[in-house]
């Protein structure tokens, strides 16, 4: 049965454009310099065939299945591969002993390529870890979604994670173009003229993905008919034809969901409301729940903003409302505005530092008594027991404040900053406790 990365049968049109064009050599390999680039580790273990156990983890068409192709190329080892949907258990075991029989006879080692490693259940992992730790094999494992999630610790502490990134759009122009010209595997044979323009928005809307830029290429060039002088041309409208929507990398549940909310949250925080805004776009063209964005960003206007600009709040909760009420697309406009209030605002966590400050010391120390004379009256037989003895009610006296024991300790947790209004609210207890330490023992408090 052939496998993923045999060259056997690769004459045009016979497999995809894509899988034809995956690179042989590390030379042809596009993108990855930070782990790929010379003198890097990586680079340096396949080309001296000496790698140890690897997870790849990237997005789709970053080149995770093109590096382990090369590593099957240059390694003197056998070369096995599996299938994480179509494989079991009984298939790992099955490798396993004829890694085992190969060590036995021949001394060779056997490198095991696992696609989509994350599909396998955590008996299907352990099932490697043995011979993983000691060498029986050495594990290649490529994954679209965070191994630090998906897979076992343990095999994870026995091997590398690499982590691959998007191509860029100068990568993916590059592997565009080696398409158009290769005639051995792409489509060089054809007499094809590649639009500067086209190439522009393949290498856009493919979003890093170079599998997504060649399937749109192969579409337009199979599907577009020569002209009077012979040659195809792959121009803007095709191009558009072949990708009519770009594809963004976004799963709901996933690492890009998690980064993105965070990455939204930290540019509101940040005060960058450009950032924001781009962040927001990128969820709601992903198809993200807008009540999921809209609590995001109530909490942060309480949390992040605070009493600097107590307005962002309501705005907030506004925005969330209005957002459940009219859906999408039209939700897309109350949220940017309160983006761009929050992003705006002053800013100050005083309120959130106080509340985290006391549930520390709810948690850890031991509970204070209420004083007496703030315990509730409302039923009989309050007055009995002293409830309510001595309490001097704040609207009775000036500036509506008034001296007296609220909490039975010293405490500060609310400790409130200059920004925005929260410097009113600063300089009114800063007035009030002035007053009480130049007047001890009771007396009102002036209104600031």
């Amino acid at each position: 049965m052939p496998g993923l990365f045999d060259r056997d049968n690769i004459a045009p049109g016979s497999v995809p454009l894509a899988r034809r064009m995956r690179p042989e050599k590390l030379d042809d390999y596009a993108g990855q310099d930070h782990v790929l680039g010379e003198g890097k580790i990586l680079r340096r273990a396949i080309d001296a065939d000496r790698i140890s156990s690897l997870i790849l983890y990237g997005p789709p068409g970053c080149g995770k299945n093109a590096l382990a192709g090369i590593i099957a190329k240059k390694t003197a080892a056998a070369f096995t591969e599996i299938n994480a949907v179509l494989s079991g258990v009984d298939d790992i075991r099955r490798v396993i002993h004829e890694a085992k029989e190969r060590r036995l006879l021949s001394g060779n080692k056997t490198i095991v390529f696992i696609d989509e490693i994350h599909r396998f259940n955590k008996a299907q992992q352990d099932a490697l870890l043995p011979d993983v730790e000691n060498g029986v094999i050495i594990l290649v494992g490529a994954t679209t979604q965070n191994p630090f999630f998906y897979i076992n610790s343990a095999l994870i502490s026995r091997s590398i994670v690499v982590q691959l990134e998007p191509l860029n759009i100068s990568d993916i122009k590059s592997v565009v173009k080696r398409a158009v010209t290769d005639k051995e595997r792409g489509f060089g044979y054809l007499n094809i003229v590649l639009k500067e323009d086209a190439l522009d928005h393949l290498a856009n809307t493919s979003d890093g993905d170079a599998r997504s830029a060649l399937n749109a290429l192969e579409l337009g060039v199979l599907t577009s008919k020569p002209g009077a002088d012979g040659f195809i041309v792959y121009d803007l409208a095709v191009a558009e034809e072949s990708i009519r929507k770009k594809k963004i990398v976004y799963d709901k549940d996933g690492d890009e969901h998690y980064n993105t909310i965070s990455a939204f949250i930290k540019s509101m925080r940040g005060s960058d409301p450009d950032a924001a805004i781009y962040y927001l776009a990128k969820m709601l063209y992903a198809g993200e729940d807008p009540r999921f964005i809209a609590r995001r960003i109530v909490i942060c206007a309480s949390e992040d903003v605070g009493n600097a600009d107590p307005q962002a709040l309501i705005l907030a909760s506004a925005a969330l409302s209005v957002s459940e009420f009219v859906g999408m697309p039209e939700a897309r406009i109350p949220l940017a505005q309160a983006v761009v209030y929050i992003a705006c605002a002053p800013k100050s966590n005083a309120s959130y530092a106080a509340i985290d400050a006391a549930m520390t010391e709810m948690e850890k120390k031991k509970t204070l008594e209420i004083p007496r004379h703030l315990r509730s009256t409302g039923y009989s037989g309050a007055k009995a027991l002293g409830h309510g003895d001595g309490y001097k009610y704040a609207h009775d006296h000036e500036g509506h404040c008034v001296e007296q024991e609220y909490i039975p300790e010293d405490k500060t947790y609310y400790k409130p900053t200059t920004q925005g209004y929260e410097a009113k609210m600063k300089a009114y207890l800063e007035a009030i406790k002035k007053y009480i330490n130049n007047n001890p023992g009771g007396g009102s408090a002036p209104n600031p």
